[in-house]
């Protein structure tokens, strides 16, 4: 629940109240609640407009995770898959885009205004594995150029993951990641 907050937003309320209150007991003579107002209530509504001014909203689902893959991702999701979904369904401060480092390290963003941008997020299942799919708009980026990374995406994501690349429409890019399931170690009876 935390995660879908904005604190730009409840600081904003918090601030705002204070400092109402501040210039009703202003008006009242109430000497004390009027320094509390406002000297609490004005800096707590500037640091929510401070942070309002700097949030990252979070990426939307594309579509609803049914129950099947939620079982799969509890059984199969790396923690690399698990930290990206966190990252990017949460409210961000001070990053321009989500993931814009990862697309700057796998040199998929060569300036601000080329970055492809992350529009929505989705996770199925593929071939029976737990599939992380990211969904950007690349108008700039040519899939020629992303299929020319997905090595590089691949170990950048770390161990147990397969990345795919598709183009589902023109100048919209799909990245898939993709547990690989890793083989038991047998155990041998002496």
């Amino acid at each position: 629940m935390l995660r879908k907050t904005s604190l730009g937003n409840v600081l904003l309320v918090v601030g705002g109240i204070l400092t109402i209150v501040g210039f009703v007991a202003y008006f009242q003579a109430n000497a004390t609640l009027n320094l509390a107002g406002f000297f609490y209530g004005i800096p707590v509504l500037l640091g929510g407009l401070a942070l309002r001014a700097a949030e990252l909203e979070p990426t939307q689902y594309s579509q609803e995770t049914t129950p099947d893959v939620l079982a799969l991702r509890e059984q199969q999701a790396t923690p690399t898959q698990n930290q990206v979904r966190s990252d990017v369904t949460r409210y961000r401060y001070g990053q321009a885009a989500h993931l814009d480092e990862v697309l700057e390290r796998l040199g998929l963003s060569p300036t601000d205004e080329q970055r492809p941008e992350l529009v929505a997020v989705r996770e199925e299942s593929i071939d029976g594995a737990y599939a992380l799919v990211l969904e950007f708009d690349s108008p700039f980026i040519a899939l020629s150029t992303w299929l020319q990374k997905q090595d590089k995406i691949e170990k950048f994501f770390g161990p147990d993951i397969r990345a795919e690349v598709t183009e589902p429409q023109e100048k919209k890019v799909e990245l898939a990641l993709i547990t690989v399931a890793t083989p038991e170690p047998v155990e041998t009876v002496s």
